[in-house]
């Protein structure tokens, strides 16, 4: 049975997800607040995306080998996450994963609520 990274496509299609991911982060008027939370430049933001989502998939552990555990919770607690921000973050990952997932709706589904769950968990306020 295939992972998740594997059905994605590999590395390059994760990186091709993630960059469009920032791409409509950093483009989009409707997610001004998200963006914020952001440095100028997304490239380090990117870059750990990229490599925390390779595990996360199923494929290389390039984050904890280059970071150790994720601990995505605690590394996200300095920046307040209200439910605009986690609406946000997921309407540019469901988008991106909508123009790249075209021929395996399962897949994209099962993608689709694992974000939210994940999304979910990094709520820190409801204000």
């Amino acid at each position: 049975m295939l992972t998740q990274y594997e059905q994605l496509g590999g590395e390059l299609a994760v990186k091709n997800l993630v960059n469009r991911f920032y791409d409509l982060m950093d483009q989009r008027t409707d997610t001004s607040e998200l963006r914020a939370m952001h440095a100028k430049s997304l490239k380090i933001s990117r870059e750990k995306l990229h490599l925390f989502l390779s595990g996360w998939l199923g494929g290389p552990s390039l984050y904890i080998e280059k970071y150790g555990h994720p601990k995505l919770r605690a590394r996200h607690m300095p920046f307040t996450i209200t439910p605009l921000e986690k609406d946000q973050w997921l309407s540019c990952m469901n988008q991106a994963l909508q123009e790249h997932i075209t021929d395996n709706t399962l897949l994209l589904m099962t993608l689709s609520a694992s974000f939210k769950g994940v999304a979910e968990h990094m709520l820190n306020t409801q204000d």
